[in-house]
């Protein structure tokens, strides 16, 4: 027996004169391929072994592959269909559906649509598993043939069909009754009949649901199929079979047949090339890491590839066999080497389009398996996915073919960058990451200091700190992909990385903004991750590009130019700009655009991104986008592709000397290798090849208010561009509905602390109720021990500090992208809508769903900015869209409803703020008024009279989710705006006058209105035949009164800041408006206080919906701005407001004395009005101080005076001189040249609003005083 170190020597002796041929000695290469290679134990006899070379190691591999291969399991017994099992889209459905190519995925697209698969059972043990993308109302389970669905009626709802619904955690079968768990997204549901017990259950996530149903009938004619009822929009994927089960079933067996055979003989392929990779060709010397330059190694792994080829083009094979060798070898300390390596061999084995398929199925099933995966506190499986695609995305060939063909064109690649949320606390293990629960600020004022709560809360936080630290390992190898594909250094003559991924991002971002269907659709979930990680991952390229370049654009300052909006080099598809679409603003923009260089050719469609490329650089980009991928090898491997290095220079092989000639190859032949086997791009993107890399054109036709413009490279604007874009098309909407959670922690918290109340009241004779109370409290803990942990992992994924960080950043970048824009004069206009919107709605989320965002930096300064913003633009001419214009006076209309913002709006620059006031204070014609007559109520509130309440009478229980309500805000009225919107009228008193009068006749006939609408509800309610009122009905009705008394507070205002509008007698129209608002008043008074009359009953009817619709609100505003002109006033204004007042022929002294509950005009005491349960100020005085109340005292005294003396003094009027318009007021005008005649009154406010006469239509030239004969 010789020695190891003998052998070692002759062996390198030998090793050394084989480097000649490059090809070991026979006996070596032998050892070699049979250590590679090696015979089962049952037939291996070391004597009788033969020698092995490349020329019949074809044979030796096939000998072995057949060698204890199993023979074909395939039960066809109990089953009938095709052996391929899919959905039956031909007549096996019911509603509308959307089922994807390879008919596994279904997507609801109707109210409840059903479908069932190709194949059936009848008897054995069966079982199938469905991948949930969604976690509605979906019933799952089972169906004969005979089954009839309907839109009403699905699965489980008909006999002889069973299903589960875990979105409502009950089983049905024609009757229901709780069953199960409930799911979420991202679970599994596995679906099982036993036709020999007859018997049908359930597993979620390999967890056993227990027995639905004991007795499934059996007998002939009984065969079930698997099916499914979806409501709209609810999407799952179906595995029969056709791929690796995830929670297989011991006794259960999937529909359809796995590939038994093929899958034996790839997992032993698998083996021979992990050996082959890392065994040298002295069997000895087993090597951890690949080897490489050894021409025996790659010969040996090409055999294997050909017979490892065609097993990969199986997507079942590809998920069993590659993914899994892929996730092993990826664990091991040299994945970084090996799995490139394994890369580079398959680029050199095989053929492209199978390469390509092969990478394909990969991705699809690593997509799944990440989506899938069970969720942990610590993501072990997550993260195992990402460090996975992180190695095979750093492959560059690969990562190449994938970003251009695969991961947004045949896949939803966003989802790799979600992070699940848990809907099950027990199975997301967070009891354990989480022990002690804590709920906050919901929690009692005794709690919140003992010491227990204290510990308690440092124990929850430490805990939530420790999961985040967990989430984040997920989120940085996230980046870790993004960074990889945002390379900007691998382009060469080609396009670089970071070209091919803003492609296909700008296209991702075009289907989701123009597509309804749900197939192309990204969902929200996704889109908010995505937004996240693609921000961070912008964020530190931008840092590191500021570092090298000093004088690039600051991290903080980073804004959009405003050329990129207008010069043509990216597409904005059709959204809409400030100003309107792109064609149209071209068109009349043309002058200003070719004064900065912009060519306006009028026949060019500017709608994809190959737009993005000059017409003298499309034949060279066309050119070389023709030009194949370029993937540099690695040296050893280029030196086997082409020989073999020799002492005397480059020795050729032979590959018939070789035995390569024996390799079989199948689907090779030319009309097969044409045939790709993935699916081809979408027509669509067709164009997508050319593309302009030089993106640094986007900041062409630069305006001279951007001539200092810092430093940036063109291809990070079009990404930060993109970003604002994809926050606006879904992400902001998940940030809304993911805070669900701690407004249910909120609710939850309230509802204990209620109960625990209760309970300290509770007599303890009361044994029955004091149980059922502990109950209660035992499950509010227990749902808030459930919500608080699925709460902190919420906090960790979506509302951290650094994802506040990023939406801010955000809110900065696009106020700065709009300031810059707004500098460009008319070229405004280019700016597209959705900057406006991300301004405001980032704002908003960090308000409302993020805490502490006041703490952030400069926080108040880009308050100011935002207020800017809205104060400038809300009625810019240059804005032309309605549903813009809308969302800018909501955003101004919420900004004066808080304290914070409030302030901010004060701190705009004057003359901006100064030109927003006199937009609020325009005439209410020809314009949206409701909006802006709310700001200004918000300005008021606070300052009139009576006007401190949060929400009317009586006051309502306000949800967690109140707590951002513009409208159930505390007042905070701006004393600064108010001064300076009095300044601003008595500057402009023409301004003053025409405000007014508008104020007066949209309240005439927003009162009159009301006063319509109550009547057809009395007459509605009050008909024997039918007593339903309609609920549209009385929201209008609601609206009118809401209307009445808001503008009934803004003339108030007026009144109390420029009286002199009404009380000067020079003043333009002052005695007409006096008139027409005494008039208006005592109509108001007259209707409300009616006793018994219409308002009376509405009030007393407490319709839902007219809640609000009472006494107090009204006839406080009325009040207010009576005690404004009569009592507060200056002694001219008193006497002339008093004597318009009562030279109205509607005034009653009755309805004045109603406001103190005197409704017989009889003065009372008031100590005797509280037992009265008519209105009256005095029961008010949580809303009317002292103060207010006297004021009232005041002008009820004033007004008995006056209208006692104004009666003594009245002469009898014949009804022949009165007005035939009013029939209150003597003629006292005649008109030329027609000599109608009426009062003046009449006649000046007429004329306010047409020049036609009264009664013969003529117009009037002139308006002469007449004067009553004394015969008359």
């Amino acid at each position: 027996m010789t020695s190891k170190g003998s052998w070692n020597q002759s062996h390198s002796l030998e090793m050394a004169g084989s480097k000649c041929n490059g090809v070991a000695a026979e006996h070596i290469l032998s050892n070699y391929l049979h250590c590679v290679f090696p015979e089962p134990e049952q037939t291996k006899i070391a004597s009788s072994r033969k020698t092995l070379n490349f020329e019949n190691l074809p044979q030796h591999i096939s000998h072995l592959l057949s060698t204890g291969l199993e023979s074909s399991r395939s039960q066809t017994d109990g089953r009938l269909g095709p052996s391929r099992v899919v959905m039956d889209r031909s007549n096996g459905f019911e509603g509308l559906l959307i089922v994807d190519e390879d008919l596994l995925g279904v997507i609801g697209h109707s109210n409840f649509s059903s479908i069932r698969s190709s194949t059936c059972v009848y008897k054995g043990r069966w079982m199938y598993e469905v991948m949930l993308s969604s976690q509605g109302l979906m019933q799952i389970g089972w169906c004969t043939l005979e089954c009839r669905f309907n839109q009403e009626e699905g699965v489980g709802d008909t006999p002889n069909s069973y299903a589960y619904d875990g979105s409502r955690v009950r089983k049905w079968n024609v009757t229901t009754t709780n069953y199960g768990k409930p799911w979420a997204a991202g679970d599994i549901a596995t679906c099982l009949l036993d036709l020999d017990e007859g018997t049908c259950s359930f597993f979620l996530n390999g967890v056993a649901l227990g027995t639905a149903f004991s007795d499934v009938r059996l007998g002939p004619k009984m065969a079930y199929f698997p099916a499914v009822s979806l409501s709209f929009r609810e999407n799952v994927v179906f595995n029969f079979g056709g791929r690796p089960l995830r929670y297989p079933v011991e006794g259960y067996q999937p529909l359809q047949d796995p590939p038994f055979a093929d899958l034996q003989q790839a997992q032993e392929l698998m083996g021979y090339l992990k050996s082959a990779m890392t065994m040298t060709v002295d069997p000895h010397e087993v090597s951890s890491v690949p080897v490489r330059g050894d021409v025996n190694v790659f010969l040996a792994i090409s055999h294997i590839f050909a017979h490892l080829t065609p097993l990969l083009a199986h997507s079942y094979l590809v998920d069993a066999v590659l993914l899994k060798f892929l996730l092993t070898a990826n664990a091991e300390p040299e994945s970084s080497v090996f799995i490139p390596y394994f890369l580079d061999l398959a680029w050199v084995l095989m053929e492209d389009f199978e390469v390509e398929n092969s990478l394909k199925q990969l991705m699809m099933s690593l997509l799944r398996a990440f989506r899938f995966s069970p969720l942990s506190p610590d993501m072990g499986e997550q993260v195992c996915h990402l460090q996975l695609l992180l190695v095979i995305l750093q492959h560059d060939k690969s990562r190449r073919f994938l970003l251009n063909s695969v991961l947004f064109d045949a896949m939803r690649f966003p989802a790799f960058f979600n992070v699940k949320l848990p809907v099950r606390v027990d199975e997301a293990g967070l009891e354990q990451m989480i022990p002690v629960t804590w709920w906050g600020k919901q929690m009692r004022g005794d709690e919140q200091k003992s010491p227990e709560h204290c510990g308690r809360r440092q124990a929850y936080e430490r805990s939530c700190h420790h999961l985040t630290k967990h989430i984040q390992v997920l989120e940085d190898l996230q980046v870790a992909v993004l960074k990889l594909l945002l390379n900007n250094t691998d382009g060469g003559q080609e396009e670089s990385t970071r070209d091919v991924f803003l492609r296909k991002f700008r296209k991702f971002l075009e289907e989701n903004i123009s597509s309804a269907s749900p197939t192309v659709l990204c969902p929200p979930e996704y889109l908010l991750c995505f937004l996240h990680r693609l921000t961070r991952t912008l964020r530190e390229i931008w840092v590191d590009g500021a570092t090298v370049t000093p004088e690039h654009m600051p991290l903080e300052d980073a804004f959009v130019p405003p050329q990129v909006f207008y010069n043509d080099e990216l597409s904005y598809f059709e959204l809409q700009h400030l100003g309107g679409l792109t064609k149209h603003l071209r068109k009349i923009h043309k002058d200003d655009l070719q004064s900065l260089g912009i060519e306006t050719a009028p026949d060019r469609d500017l709608a994809t991104m190959d737009d993005l490329v000059d017409d003298v650089d499309r034949p060279v980009q066309a050119a070389r986008s023709a030009q194949p991928f370029r993937h540099t090898w690695s040296p050893h491997l280029m030196g086997l592709m082409v020989g073999v290095r020799a002492q005397g220079g480059i020795t050729m092989i032979e590959p018939r000397a070789l035995g390569m000639n024996l390799i079989p190859r199948r689907s090779t032949s030319p009309a097969s290798a044409s045939q790709p086997l993935i699916s081809p791009p979408r027509t669509s993107s067709q164009k997508e090849t050319q593309i302009c890399t030089d993106w640094q054109s986007l900041l062409r036709g630069s305006p001279t208010s951007e001539s200092n413009c810092p430093h940036v490279e063109g291809s990070l604007l079009a990404l930060l561009d993109g970003l604002l874009l994809l926050y606006h098309i879904g992400a902001h909407q998940q940030l809304g509905k993911m805070v669900g959670v701690a407004e249910d922690v909120k609710e939850y918290a309230l509802a204990l602390t209620e109960t625990e109340a209760k309970i300290s009241r509770c007599p303890l004779e009361q044994c029955d109720v004091m149980k059922e109370l502990q109950r209660s409290e035992n499950v509010f803990r227990d749902k808030l021990n459930q919500l608080s942990r699925r709460l902190a992992w919420h906090n960790a994924a979506i509302y951290s500090s650094e994802k506040m960080g990023d939406i801010y950043w955000l809110l900065r970048v696009a106020l700065g992208s709009v300031e810059h824009a707004d500098r460009s004069g008319p070229l405004f206009a280019f700016l597209p809508e959705f900057y406006i919107s991300v301004s405001v709605n980032a704002y908003n989320a960090l308000k409302s769903y993020f805490t502490g965002a006041e703490t952030l930096p400069r926080f108040e300064a880009t308050l100011i900015r935002l207020a800017t913003v809205l104060a400038r633009h809300f009625v810019d001419p240059r804005i032309v869209g309605t549903d813009i214009k809308d969302l800018l006076m909501q955003a101004l209309a919420s900004f004066v409803c808080f304290p914070s913002s409030l302030h901010a709006l004060e701190e705009v620059p004057d003359s901006i703020r100064m030109s927003m006031l006199c937009s609020l204070l325009a005439p209410y014609e020809q314009r949206p008024w409701a909006q802006t007559n709310w700001i200004l109520v918000r300005l008021w509130k606070g300052s009139g009279f009576g006007y401190r309440y949060t929400h009317l009478i009586p006051p309502l229980r306000l949800k967690p989710s109140d707590a951002n309500n513009p409208t159930l805000q505390k007042p905070c009225p701006s004393l600064r705006l108010q001064q300076q919107a009095a300044t601003l009228l008595q500057e402009r008193p023409k301004q003053a006058t025409a405000f007014l009068n508008s104020l007066i006749n949209q309240l005439n006939w927003a009162f009159s209105e009301f006063v319509g609408m109550i009547q057809e509800i009395q007459q509605t309610a009050e008909r024997p035949e039918r007593n339903i009122v309609d609920s549209r009905q009385l929201k209008v009705c609601a609206t009118c009164f809401d209307l009445s008394v808001s503008l009934l507070r803004v003339l108030e205002m007026t009144a109390h800041l420029v009286p002199s509008t009404l009380s000067d007698p020079t003043g333009p129209a002052s005695d007409l408006l006096l008139a027409r608002l005494s008039q208006l008043l005592n109509q108001i008074l007259h209707r409300i206080t009616a006793e018994g009359g219409l308002f009376d009953r509405m009030v007393s009817f407490r319709l839902p919906v007219l809640e609000q619709v009472d006494h107090y609100p009204i006839l406080a505003a009325v009040t207010g701005t009576l005690v404004q002109l009569i009592v507060l006033g200056t002694p001219e204004c008193r006497e002339r407001a008093t004597a318009a007042l009562l030279a109205d022929a509607g005034f009653q002294l009755r309805c004045i004395c109603c406001l103190l509950g005197e409704w017989d005009g009889a003065r009372k005491d008031p100590a005797n009005v509280g037992a009265s349960t008519r209105f009256s100020f005095r029961k008010h005085l949580r809303y009317v101080n002292a103060e207010e109340l006297q004021l009232v005292e005041q002008l009820v005294t004033h007004l008995s005076v006056e209208s006692t003396h104004a009666a003594a003094s009245t002469v009898p009027t014949s009804e022949e001189d009165l007005c035939p318009i009013c029939c209150a007021h003597c003629i006292s005008a005649v008109f030329q040249p027609c000599g109608h005649k009426s009062c003046k009154t009449c006649i000046q406010q007429h004329l306010m609003n047409n020049k036609e006469c009264f009664f013969c239509k003529t117009v009037i030239s002139a308006v002469n005083d007449f004067t009553v004969p004394p015969s008359s």
